[in-house]
């Protein structure tokens, strides 16, 4: 053609010329101090037990606990979640292991605690599922249905015992009705007003969580299906957070992030608290498989689902890579 007129005028590729064009004008940027490192810490195991499901990632030994803990906070992660694995014989109908202050997860606190003090932000998960025998995240009803009102008394419970251990942040993620509201009166109680919440808002019941129940020994049977929400539903995630934020979250959460990211992006825009999505196992394992078979570049592939949940509107990413991309990342700027 001789007509310049002919020519497009706007040319968005001139901004993808290089890479250091791209890096330049690139609107999300990932930072080690967006991740969290979710790790499990298993009792009454002398080296860490590998997860079959979740390549790469295990239940740590208390002391390998202390480690990771410390290679977190050396790679610039801003944060570590803890979820405790009890010995089998210390399963009950109620959880019980959950609220000993001599349980693997408030043991686990204090060891981080003590090895990290402040310099990391330690967080708990608080929920039964890890510590019942029947593996539901509440105390069973007669009918056999988790009684909602019987385990908000549970949690609060667990929100002190958590506390006492040094925790500074707790994780609901149960699900319950009024559970953000129960625990924040339990922790003023006690005089621990400086414990934040991080609500896990909207909790999706996922077919993702997979890898998880056997990272966590669970002993589910049945579904969670009457207390998690159901992936169909947005606006129910919005009633959701209205009700968190009402009772005294401090953070609020999306789980899973990948399928969910239009909730994620709903939610972000939607409040002026700091805004969380956990990467789950079932996310993690699917890129660790595909690459395994060499269908995928698994680096690039990690870069990009993280990328995405940043993009939706992500401040916190919980993610079982926090560690390795933290590094990474720290590296390409030097």
């Amino acid at each position: 053609m001789n007509s310049y007129g002919s020519f497009p005028g706007a040319r968005p590729r001139r901004l993808r010329t290089t890479p250091a064009m791209r890096r330049m004008v690139a609107e999300t940027r990932l930072d080690p101090a967006d991740l969290i490192l979710p790790a499990f810490v298993r009792e009454g195991v002398t080296e860490p037990v590998p997860i079959g499901a979740m390549p790469g990632v295990v239940q740590h030994t208390r002391d390998s606990l202390r480690k990771a803990a410390v290679e977190a906070l050396e790679a610039g992660v801003s944060g570590i979640m803890l979820f405790g694995v009890p010995e089998d014989a210390k399963k009950d109908a109620l959880g019980t292991a959950g609220t000993d202050p001599d349980g693997i997860l408030q043991v686990a606190i204090r060891d981080v605690r003590a090895e990290v003090g402040d310099e990391l932000v330690i967080m708990s998960d608080l929920c039964l599922d890890e510590y019942t025998d029947h593996g539901h995240c509440g105390v069973l009803a007669e009918d056999g249905r988790v009684d909602n009102d019987a385990t908000l008394e549970r949690y609060a419970e667990m929100a002190q015992v958590q506390a006492d251990a040094g925790v500074h942040v707790v994780g609901p993620s149960g699900m319950m009705d009024g559970q953000v509201g129960v625990i924040r009166d339990a922790l003023d109680t006690i005089g621990k007003e400086d414990v934040s919440i991080l609500a896990y808002t909207a909790k999706y019941s996922s077919a993702f969580y997979g890898p998880f129940r056997e990272a966590v020994g669970s002993s589910l049977t049945g579904d969670r299906k009457t207390y998690q929400q159901d992936p169909a539903n947005l606006r129910e995630s919005m009633r959701e957070l209205a009700l968190d934020l009402e009772e005294g979250a401090d953070m609020v959460m999306v789980k899973p992030a990948g399928p969910y990211l239009d909730v994620l992006a709903k939610v972000a825009e939607s409040v002026d608290v700091p805004v969380a999505a956990y990467q789950i196992s079932g996310e993690y394992a699917m890129v660790e498989a595909a690459a395994e078979k060499g269908w995928i570049d698994r680096d690039k592939a990690i870069l990009e689902t993280l990328t995405g949940i940043r993009r939706a509107g992500a401040q916190m990413i919980l993610t079982y890579w926090a560690t390795e991309v933290a590094r990474k990342l720290g590296s390409a700027r030097r």
